[in-house]
């Protein structure tokens, strides 16, 4: 049986709630900015527990939270050519604020709210409701975000609702270092994604619109890959690119897309989705700045994020799986995080 409890901290935003989920040796936190996980405390293979996910120590870091360090993204996670879209032949501009492009739902988006909160069966359910027009998207959008921590398993059930057409991508944005956080790198760590296909990126990170199979690519990752090597060979500064896991048009239905495997602690992160691809990102635009938990400065390289979402800019390219969500219909998905010890 799971532990749940919950605080209410104060902040200049008002006061934001922090759930705290134990089963076992294994604990999270969640709190009601954002509806940011906080922290992930899993044992290595010795017993000894660390938080493996970055973040901050207080709840102010998460007020401004530029990396988007743990917090859900909406109304559409990743990026959208240029700021516009069309929907029922209606242009829409969004604000633009990643080169040329919008990223992660805009400049105050699901990342910058403070959600409510209610008890489920082990865990909590956060809610949020968007107003039509916000950050430029089309209609009221009622989105719950439920966590459960059963066993050694974390999942994440995505719902929403609209009343007009909208686009819609839902991710958590948690970054990861097996290792625990705060260790400089994640070069001894060990990484599986079992797709067949990626997207090339234009120079503004933007899918070009081909679907490329990995075979023979830098992106075959379908065996385990030691990404301190694979790396020094990668052309560019790291991974930040969609891995397809199903065709468009497939029916959603989920899957184990990526294992992580950090042979020093032992410890193991397994990803499974019912979402049509997974943003691997190798926190290429960290740089030292950012003070996290205990002083740790966050440097390039020192985490990984398995994004599990839509394809990005789906919105814009036809033959990509289909971003709008409509009248009637409910958008759900699940990602699970399941954590073990080799």
């Amino acid at each position: 049986m799971t532990e749940v409890c919950k605080e209410v901290c104060s902040t200049a935003l008002g006061p934001v709630e922090k759930w705290s989920l134990r089963s076992g040796s294994l604990s999270v936190e969640i709190i009601s900015l954002g509806c940011v996980i906080k922290s992930i405390r899993t044992p290595d293979r010795s017993g000894q527990s660390a938080d493996i996910v970055l973040g901050y120590d207080d709840l102010e870091g998460y007020l401004s939270n530029p990396r988007y360090f743990g917090a859900v993204i909406g109304r559409v996670a990743n990026r959208i050519a240029k700021g516009r879209f069309m929907v029922e032949e209606k242009e829409y501009k969004l604000a633009i604020n990643n080169g040329p492009n919008a990223l992660h739902g805009g400049l105050k988006g699901f990342d910058k709210a403070v959600w409510t909160t209610e008890a489920v069966d082990n865990g909590v359910k956060l809610s949020h409701s968007s107003p039509d027009g916000d950050e430029g998207y089309p209609g009221n959008l009622n989105t719950s975000v439920t966590y459960r921590l059963e066993k050694n398993t974390l999942s994440v059930l995505y719902h929403a609702k609209t009343d007009h057409t909208t686009p819609i991508n839902l991710t958590n944005h948690s970054y990861f270092n097996l290792a625990g956080q705060g260790t400089p790198d994640i070069y001894d760590h060990e990484v599986t994604i079992s797709a067949e296909s990626y997207l090339p990126v234009d120079d503004t990170m933007i899918p070009t619109g081909e679907v490329k199979p990995v075979e023979k690519t830098l992106f075959d990752l379908r065996k385990p890959v030691l990404l301190g090597s694979r790396l020094k060979e990668f052309p560019g500064p790291g991974f930040d690119h969609n891995f397809c896991l199903c065709s468009p048009g497939e029916p959603p239905q989920e899957r184990i897309c990526a294992r992580m495997v950090h042979p020093g602690t032992g410890r193991v992160l397994e990803v499974s989705t019912t979402q049509p691809g997974v943003q691997f990102y190798t926190s290429n635009f960290l740089d030292g700045t950012l003070k996290g938990k205990g002083g740790a400065a966050y440097s390039k390289h020192s985490a990984f994020c398995l994004e599990t979402q839509n394809w990005p800019d789906a919105v814009n390219q036809a033959h990509f799986p289909d971003a709008l969500l409509r009248p009637g219909e409910t958008y759900k998905h699940t990602t699970c995080f399941t954590f073990s010890v080799l």
